[in-house]
């Protein structure tokens, strides 16, 4: 997301987590809520999240980017997913997936890898239990494939090979490695 500016409607623990996957992508983010948690207040930072305590007003709207209804009132859910949607605004709405028009998936990160999981906003809850099921299986030896392959691209970009040869050379040595972190260990 980049330095755009999010805004999250809600104070909850819905909200606390929709905040730290809009901290994570960079967004910086303004909390509009008749009161928040405690895992709210610990993120506000001055540039990067800031907290305003009342309710939702229309006037939210102005200077964003995305907007995430967050709150535990469906009525209010609706309204911003509708005055957002009237601005054009790309908008997330927690309790009725339906109503918004973009969702957030059930996120994996081992170092610079991220799968994403998502069910298009119908049942967050299989999303979730997917990506632990993939987390029993991608481990963070995974990170670290990650950070010996962006080296390997980068020293063939640097010596300027063709991308079609560089493509093949580095899918193969993926491959390679995927294969022998997959491979059962000998615990002889």
């Amino acid at each position: 997301m980049g330095k755009r500016t999010a805004l999250l409607v809600g104070g909850g623990r819905v909200a606390a987590r929709k905040l730290r996957t809009l901290r994570e992508a960079g967004a910086r983010v303004r909390v509009v809520a008749p009161a928040v948690l405690p895992a709210i207040r610990e993120q506000e930072a001055p540039g990067a999240v800031t907290i305003r305590i009342g309710g939702y007003e229309t006037a939210d709207l102005d200077g964003v980017a995305l907007v995430v209804a967050a709150t535990d009132d469906p009525a209010v859910n609706r309204r911003v997913a509708a005055e957002a949607g009237e601005r054009g605004l790309l908008v997330s709405v927690a309790d009725q997936p339906e109503v918004g028009d973009c969702h957030f998936p059930a996120l994996l990160r081992r170092g610079g890898l991220e799968i994403a999981v998502a069910t298009g906003g119908r049942c967050p809850a299989l999303a979730a239990e997917v990506r632990d099921a993939i987390a029993d299986v991608i481990g963070n030896d995974y990170a670290d494939l990650v950070e010996q392959l962006a080296a390997d691209r980068e020293k063939l970009l640097t010596e300027g090979n063709g991308t079609t040869y560089n493509k093949e050379l580095l899918r193969t040595k993926a491959r390679r490695l995927i294969a022998e972190l997959s491979a059962p260990k000998d615990i002889s």
